[in-house]
């Protein structure tokens, strides 16, 4: 009884504190939207690391269908360096520019058809500090790498279900794009492990979604060459000459390897006018401000950086100078160095995966098939490497009695992870492919039932 006591004792302080330490808003006007938001958004700080000198901004939307019971999606941006609001506002988030009606000094929204808050409920998260509008109180906390950037996403991710009591029986997934496929498997762990090791509060982890991910920093660009040769971006002699002469790698450029520096860039010769991204579209300059290219993402920054948005969003006054849409000091390129604010100190997250096919744990990995950044040749080698049995066998999967793509799907010992692609789509597969995008994701998280025996209430 005396036990019982002080763990319910212990628990109510941790809950006051939560409550006290974090602040949040819902927020019912936005500008630039005309009349009353119809979902509910809530934005608010989280505080996190040493000191809670952290200080997390995010954005998170109620399910626009059944809120207390869909699924809760925690949605990391890739870079890093790209902040929430860009996929919020430009992929899967409930709102989007009209391009057509907007302005720089009058930028219109409306509604985006194909959410996925409309089956889900999101937290978009702004991480590490500097950006979006996260921001760090001491110049330490404004220091971050791949191994500490997962521990705080997992602490906040405790700390927001503290104060969101309603939301903690939701079965939970770890999500996002691109560099954050070497995020999202460790702090998906972190969750399990803080599970069976008594960790308060006891997540209801599910699993994890990752879109076009960056799992392996050498075996996904290395990927690039057989791409190029599926897709006849290279001849046949440009593929074979680099496969004899490279010995399989195709990064690492030997200078004294004749013959594997011209294969190679015979090779670049050929992909150079490519956008990565996707090939099918064209070759985009940052400061293009051609429609087809960035001028969304031009009005968004405008948008962004309006005093009376970050004031109907609740920004703390002062804290962020200047909101951008990518922060160039923490992107991350191939082999890039470390700088003073963030550490890219994990190589690879196989070992990550590896160790989550021993938990219940449900795994969605999409591709575009038309992405060169990271395509799904490499995505397809690193899973081939897990050993896992097939338990349905590549096929096309439909929208519209189209095909959408194709998947196949593993499973052992209560362990899933299915492997989808999406037809013709970039590495933002629901820029390029909203509905298909919508759809798979929706299917997905309704095909299996969720575990939580060992979840203590």
């Amino acid at each position: 009884m005396e036990y019982t006591c002080i763990r319910l004792f212990l628990l109510i302080s941790i809950v006051c504190l939560a409550t006290s330490s974090n602040s949040r808003s819902i927020i019912k006007n936005l500008p630039g939207f005309h009349g009353d938001l119809p979902f509910t958004l809530e934005t608010g700080y989280v505080e996190v690391g040493d000191d809670n000198g952290i200080q997390f901004f995010y954005y998170f939307v109620e399910s626009q269908r059944d809120p207390l019971h869909d699924p809760l999606l925690l949605y990391l941006t890739g870079g890093p360096g790209t902040p929430a609001l860009y996929p919020f506002m430009y992929q899967i988030g409930p709102l989007t520019i009209d391009l057509e009606h907007s302005t720089k000094n009058n930028v219109v929204l409306e509604i985006n058809p194909n959410s996925w808050t409309k089956a889900a409920n999101v937290i978009f998260l702004d991480l590490p500090t500097g950006v979006g509008f996260s921001y760090a109180t001491t110049s330490e906390a404004s220091r971050s790498s791949d191994s500490m950037l997962a521990l705080h996403t997992y602490e906040f991710l405790k700390k927001w279900l503290l104060d969101h009591q309603r939301f903690r029986t939701n079965p939970l997934y770890i999500s996002g794009i691109s560099y954050m496929g070497i995020l999202v498997p460790v702090v998906t762990l972190e969750a399990y492990k803080g599970n069976e090791q008594g960790k308060q509060p006891q997540l209801n982890i599910q699993g994890c979604l990752i879109i076009s991910p960056l799992t392996d920093k050498f075996g996904d660009f290395n990927s690039r060459l057989e791409f190029a040769h599926r897709l006849a971006l290279i001849s046949d002699d440009i593929y074979e000459s680099a496969k004899e002469s490279c010995h399989g790698n195709y990064v690492d450029k030997d200078p004294n390897n004749r013959l594997c520096w011209n294969s190679l860039q015979r090779m670049d010769e050929c992909t150079s006018g490519i956008n990565p991204s996707n090939i099918l579209e064209p070759l985009c300059e940052d400061l293009d401000t051609d429609p087809t290219c960035s001028i969304d993402k031009i009005y968004l920054e405008y948008w962004a950086n309006d005093k009376d948005v970050q004031k109907a969003l609740n920004v703390r006054e002062g804290t962020v100078k200047t909101w951008q849409q990518n922060n160039a000091l923490l992107h991350y390129d191939f082999k890039k160095n470390d700088t003073i604010y963030y550490s890219y100190d994990i190589f690879s997250s196989i070992i990550y995966h590896k160790q989550l096919v021993d938990k219940k744990c449900q795994v969605l990995i999409i591709n575009g098939d038309h992405d060169m950044n990271f395509p799904y040749v490499g995505a397809t080698a690193w899973i081939t490497s897990l050993n896992l049995p097939i338990e349905s066998p590549w096929a096309p999967w439909f929208v519209r009695n189209q095909v959408a793509g194709y998947r196949v799907t593993y499973a052992k010992n209560g362990y899933s992870l299915m492997h989808a692609t999406i037809k013709g789509a970039g590495h933002s597969v629901a820029l390029y492919k909203p509905e298909e995008a919508s759809v798979i994701v929706d299917t997905w998280l309704g095909s299996h039932a969720y575990f939580s025996d060992n979840l203590a209430l």
